[in-house]
């Protein structure tokens, strides 16, 4: 059976996780939200010996894709997103990189739809779109390693803003409830800031989405 990890480095001038997750047997791997610092990212990769095979990103804010196409080009690996971010990804006032005076649009290689399956190292990846924090955030979903990436919809005890172009704070609430809290219990959340949760203790304890609130 093989052996998955999921590590990261946190990246950027607003401290966004990068994910790697891996299967430490084959070094299959793919990343989720390489941010910035791609010189730190691709020294992870080489340090492990990992053969990329994706870039998953969960939305199109500065922060979530400065180090995306350096990246893709040394890797030679696709950049999936969801097609309804596509607006996001492409428009620098949106995605607010013109505030931070580094206008970017980038394009995805495969844009994703709602409920999407993808197989990767070997695994299913279910892709769900939960916009709210921005129109097309999409979460990722592999039911296997019972592993979800979050993106900046849901972070531990809190969820993403929603006060940025596109976003919506009802919309991202529904989103979760509909979306998120049918996963199993004991689904590990990374998000895209912050510390590792699960789907159990936000269910719990999450002040925004709570089920009991």
């Amino acid at each position: 059976m093989s052996d998955f990890v999921c590590d990261f480095r946190v990246v950027g001038p607003v401290q966004t996780n990068c994910f790697f997750f891996y299967d430490r047997d084959s070094g299959a791997g793919i990343a989720v939200d390489p941010g910035d610092e791609a010189d730190k990212l691709a020294r992870y990769v080489e340090e492990k010996h990992l053969k990329m095979e994706a870039i998953l990103l969960t939305h199109g804010h500065f922060d979530h894709i400065m180090a995306v196409e350096d990246l893709r080009k040394r890797w030679d690996v696709p950049v999936y997103a969801s097609q309804e971010e596509r607006v996001v990804l492409e428009n620098p006032q949106i995605n607010l990189s013109v505030q931070m005076g580094e206008p970017l649009s980038l394009a995805a290689d495969r844009y994703l739809s709602d409920g999407e399956e993808l197989e990767l190292m070997g695994q299913k990846v279910r892709c769900i779109l939960t916009p709210g924090h921005t129109s097309g955030g999409m979460c990722y979903y592999f039911p296997k390693q019972g592993v979800l990436f979050s993106g900046d919809t849901l972070f531990q005890e809190s969820v993403g803003r929603t006060d940025f172009p596109t976003g919506s704070m009802s919309t991202l609430i529904r989103s979760i409830r509909e979306k998120l809290w049918p996963l199993a219990p004991a689904t590990k959340v990374y998000p895209g800031h912050g510390m590792m949760t699960s789907i159990e203790s936000e269910k719990l304890y999450n002040p925004f989405a709570a089920e009991n609130r």
